[in-house]
């Protein structure tokens, strides 16, 4: 086979290589379409759905709203016309026995006048006493037509105009949410959400998070967050299990939620952060990622470290602080190679950590920098990252030393140095001493 052949075939294997690399991103760009009209097609399905719902709803109410309206106005008209015609059928009874009477008494006057002339004079007296007992000239009164009540409904003409405009601008359609998901972070038995505006226009006033299971038949989105952040850390979460996540905004002076955010899913693969059980002078909650210092142990700064060391560079540990004591200086919030027993503090060798009234210790020794003093509310975060390991010569033997960068932030303040330890790590065991009781201390 000659040179030119080769370079033909070479050629033509390039040229299929490349059309296949062409025809799968082709075929992904396909896939993405169809993900794209799925989402069309279903959130349109799901907004038919919801406005159909949502005005039968309406309907409904608004025709039993009317329906009692019409009820309560009908029987006041039954009570006016029942009250008002009460003293006229009365009034009628009395008038209706006076003419019976009348009746009565022409007819003995008629029947005394027609008698003979032997019982004409008995029967003139008994008829002229029984006019004088009737008193013919007692007339009862009857109320003028100004003084009984003429019932009439007063209704306000400008309510369907009112309802018109009213429902005219009720509900709308939108193709885009005024917010999105920006960032899901995973961490420990948790997930760090993120989001942002994508409509300039939109002022928003609060948001509302939501999230739920993934793929789990039943299960309801519940809210995890309503307020002015646009960030949240919804705890309690399982490892390797998939939760979609939305969100949504208020705007200004409304009292309507926005369009739901496109949900996205999110999952962490790391366990939660805890505790380590039967700690002499604390009290765990029933997750062990709270820590109550109680008075069990009121003479000593009993430390409380976690379960295992499950702390890993690159994470962001957070201590949250949900009840203050009284503050000593050899209190500690931090990190540590180790979980010694008998160790009453974190301010000691192979650990950094910061203490209630801010001042930062690495290795036992205090920084020159300090932070804010620590209260209820406080959040405290240790950030680490692997600067180097690199050889150094002790005694004629190579051994290592490993240095960590650290970043401990409170308040709106933080602290960045680096930590140099004599072996490498790559997990660390986090801890707390406080010396007086009712400090409690959660950790994510």
């Amino acid at each position: 086979m000659s040179v030119e052949v080769d370079l033909l075939v070479q050629e033509a294997k390039e040229s299929i290589e490349a059309a296949q690399n062409y025809r799968s991103e082709l075929q992904q760009r396909l896939q993405g379409l169809n993900q794209a009209r799925k989402q069309v097609r279903g959130s349109s399905s799901q907004a038919r759905e919801t406005l159909r719902r949502h005005f039968s709803e309406l309907q409904a109410a608004a025709t039993q709203l009317l329906t009692e309206r019409l009820a309560a106005l009908l029987a006041e008209v039954d009570a006016v016309e029942a009250d008002s015609v009460r003293p006229l059928d009365e009034c009628q009874s009395i008038i209706e026995h006076g003419v019976g009477q009348a009746d009565e008494l022409l007819r003995d006057g008629e029947a005394a006048l027609r008698c003979g002339l032997g019982e004409k004079e008995d029967k003139l007296g008994s008829f002229t006493k029984k006019a004088m007992h009737i008193q013919l000239d007692s007339l009862p009164e009857i109320p003028a037509l100004v003084d009984v009540p003429s019932v009439s409904a007063q209704l306000d003409e400008s309510l369907l105009a009112l309802l018109r405009e009213r429902v005219s601008r009720h509900g709308s359609v939108s193709s885009h949410p005024p917010v999105q998901i920006e960032e899901l972070q995973e961490r420990p038995g948790s997930i760090l959400v993120r989001w942002c505006k994508v409509d300039e226009d939109f002022l928003a006033a609060e948001y509302r998070l939501q999230y739920r299971r993934s793929g789990s038949r039943g299960s309801q989105y519940e809210d995890a967050y309503i307020g002015r952040d646009c960030e949240f850390l919804v705890l309690h979460l399982d490892p390797h299990t998939d939760y979609l996540f939305k969100v949504c905004a208020r705007g200004e002076a409304r009292t309507e939620w926005s369009a739901w955010s496109t949900p996205q899913t999110g999952v962490t693969t790391l366990a939660a952060l805890e505790w380590s059980p039967g700690s002499e002078g604390y009290v765990l909650s029933s997750r062990r990622n709270m820590a109550l210092r109680n008075d069990s142990a009121p003479s000593r700064c009993p430390a409380i470290y976690s379960n295992t060391p499950s702390y890993f560079c690159g994470q962001t540990l957070t201590f949250k602080i949900s009840a203050a004591g009284q503050v000593d200086r050899r209190d500690s919030l931090g990190v540590c190679v180790d979980s010694r027993k008998g160790a009453e503090s974190l301010q000691r060798d192979q650990a950094v950590c910061i203490s209630t009234n801010g001042a930062v210790f690495v290795n036992g020794k205090e920084m020159t920098n300090q932070l804010p003093a620590i209260s209820l509310g406080s959040a405290v975060t240790f950030d680490m990252e692997v600067v180097s390991m690199f050889p150094v010569s002790s005694g004629g033997q190579n051994g290592g030393s490993f240095k960590l960068r650290v970043t401990i932030g409170s308040g709106n303040r933080e602290v960045v140095f680096d930590w140099l330890l004599d072996q490498a790590v790559d997990c660390l065991f986090f801890g707390c001493s406080f010396v007086h009781s009712g400090w409690k201390v959660l950790v994510y």
